[in-house]
């Protein structure tokens, strides 16, 4: 055991959790990194699977090239269907808990879509406790799909206002690259990257290849393209420490993020 591992472990064993020496000493620990060579990506609910064939076939094609020098973790999203969803559930005054176990529920029917369409290829979904066995997907086949909705719940910490669920599948997709600390964090969107505005319904929309997250929050971008608590993970990790958004709907653009090259937008963390 060495000298600061035994100084962490006396620390934990006399004072508060909460303690500041504590919190300190466990900062300096190092992480270690689970699939440093694995890359997360994020298929937009809304802006790809709701679109159906025309738009995710191209995409499946595309991740079964990538696969062959590319470990992938595929997240699904919600989309259009949770959206609906939720707005029964706000419209019957039901806790966030609740929507976000709705919500699960959508992003889950679109893992499970996609890993029917990944299944020749070997690549499988997984859920919960399945995420355990990740490790020998990407060893076998260098692919799975997970839902890509946090499994919070009931357990959900609420939004400051409303009762829409702050942590969806942006976010849950993100604690995953973090948690297993893989290389990159890619979401496959049907917008070009962050614009100044919404270019669906802005003319004036200015497309921004690079930014950090407090020059986001300075322009009032920080619910634009991505869920807005994804800002402050991105800040406090210690592994993910930029995101890039990609237009899925765009062939060549996914195999292009994921060799490395700028497409779309990179969102730093400083």
């Amino acid at each position: 055991m060495t000298e600061t591992t035994a100084a962490l472990e006396a620390l934990l064993m006399q004072r508060s959790l909460t303690d500041a020496q504590l919190e300190a000493a466990a900062e300096t620990a190092a992480d270690f990194r689970i699939l440093p060579d694995a890359t997360v990506l994020k298929i937009g609910g809304q802006s790809v699977i709701d679109r159906g064939r025309s738009a995710v076939y191209p995409l499946v094609d595309e991740i079964v090239a990538a696969r062959k020098s590319h470990k992938l973790l595929i997240g699904t999203g919600a989309g259009t269907r949770a959206r609906h969803l939720y707005s029964i559930a706000a419209g019957l005054n039901l806790p966030a808990g609740v929507l976000a176990q709705l919500g699960a529920s959508v992003a889950d029917q679109n893992a499970a879509m996609l890993g029917q369409l990944l299944a020749k290829h070997g690549i499988s979904a997984v859920d919960g406790a399945g995420l355990s066995t990740v490790p020998l997907y990407l060893a076998e086949v260098s692919g799975v799909v997970f839902s890509g909705m946090p499994p919070y719940k009931l357990w959900i910490r609420p939004a400051a206002e409303g009762v829409i669920p702050p942590y969806r599948t942006d976010a849950g997709c993100f604690l995953v690259a973090e948690q297993f600390g893989c290389k990159a964090m890619i979401y496959v969107k049907d917008e070009d990257g962050l614009y100044t505005a919404n270019p669906k319904t802005s003319k004036d929309a200015t497309f921004i290849p690079k930014i950090s997250v407090d020059e986001m929050k300075a322009k009032g971008l920080q619910d634009s393209i991505l869920e807005f608590p994804v800002l402050d993970l991105l800040q406090q990790a210690r592994h993910v420490r930029q995101v890039q958004i990609v237009n899925g709907l765009v062939p060549g653009n996914l195999t292009r993020a994921l060799a490395g090259e700028h497409v779309g937008t990179i969102i730093t963390a400083r």
